[in-house]
């Protein structure tokens, strides 16, 4: 029979084990095979010593919503800037304490909650194979009957809610004939990103809303070159994603690691080649040079948190209008 002295020996150990669990709430593709996190927990887990990372993965927003202080986790990921006041206003993040004179994005972040990873452009991904002559503005797209469309729900998408506030921005309160005219074009608006993507490499669709950036998968892991962003003189809309630390992290010094990790050049990389988005604290010279290479657009559409909030809904009110025209 053990004694209570081997028991609570036993059950020291075990603790300092769990001790050393870094828990990072994501979204479902982050963790997946094909997405940054296997990768960020290698290379995290060779410079913390003995700890683990592991991933939760699911609908981040909805678990801060719904869960609130009883969320176990130490650090969120995948957030992006649209979303990031709901986030704020849970009261569930600590500042993050890192440099921000690293970063490389071209808008100004100054933000000591939320530290962002990485950043990119929407963009209408086209066929090269299929679309010969791309639309080159958002107002020739709505002219274009001989192109097909399918694109996300922004009530359930984070590329949807981007379209939705770029459209937003760039038409204002005619925002309704805009998504009228879509309408007219679209062969379907999926939940999410994946399934749109997925139709649209199957063929069902000309274009897709997706990121400036999304050519580079085809072209790094396909050796395909046949897809690509059209680029608009308006501009683009820009979100960043972004991480953040939880003030009831059972880790907070693991998690003030993971951060400064965040901006190291190794995971800087990774988001390169796995996210497949332009990596927050790079300078452009050090990009890989496919992306490099790539079409870039040059005039930045966003808005800010809080104005992302308050337009959401009139805009959803307005999308909601021009799609059942």
């Amino acid at each position: 029979m053990k004694s209570p002295l081997f028991a609570a020996a036993f059950l020291g150990l075990a603790a300092s084990a769990q001790a050393q669990t870094l828990t990072v709430i994501a979204p479902d593709y982050f963790g997946s095979e094909w997405g940054p996190g296997p990768a960020i927990k290698e290379g995290f887990e060779a410079r913390c010593n003995g700890c683990t990372l592991e991933f939760r993965t699911g609908d981040v927003m909805s678990r801060l919503q719904l869960e609130g202080a009883r969320l176990e986790g130490d650090v969120v990921i995948g957030l992006n800037t649209d979303t990031t006041l709901r986030a704020r206003e849970t009261g569930l993040f600590v500042p993050h304490g890192q440099p921000l004179d690293a970063l490389t994005l071209p808008i100004d972040w100054e933000d000591e909650t939320f530290l962002p990873f990485n950043w990119g452009y929407n963009a209408w991904v086209y066929d090269k194979t299929r679309v010969e002559n791309p639309p080159t503005s958002f107002a020739e797209l709505l002219t274009r009957e001989d192109i097909s469309l399918v694109w996300q729900d922004p009530r359930s998408s984070g590329a949807g809610l981007a379209l939705l506030l770029w459209v937003d921005q760039l038409y204002g309160e005619d925002a309704a004939e805009v998504w009228a005219a879509l309408s007219r074009q679209t062969v379907t608006v999926t939940a999410g990103w994946s399934e749109a993507y997925g139709l649209f490499t199957e063929g069902e669709a000309d274009m897709v809303m997706s990121y400036a950036t999304s050519p580079v998968y085809h072209i790094v892991a396909e050796e395909d070159d046949s897809k690509a962003a059209a680029i608009f003189e308006e501009g683009h809309y820009l979100t960043a994603e972004v991480a953040g630390i939880l003030s009831g992290a059972a880790q907070p010094d693991l998690a003030a690691d993971f951060m400064a990790y965040v901006l190291s050049a190794e995971f800087q990389q990774m988001i390169a080649y796995a996210n497949w988005s332009y990596p927050s604290a790079l300078p452009r010279a050090d990009w890989p040079e496919v992306m490099r290479d790539l079409p870039f657009p040059e005039t930045p559409i966003r808005y800010d948190e809080a104005k992302a909030e308050k337009r959401r809904g009139p805009a959803l009110d307005l999308w909601l209008q021009g799609m059942t025209r």
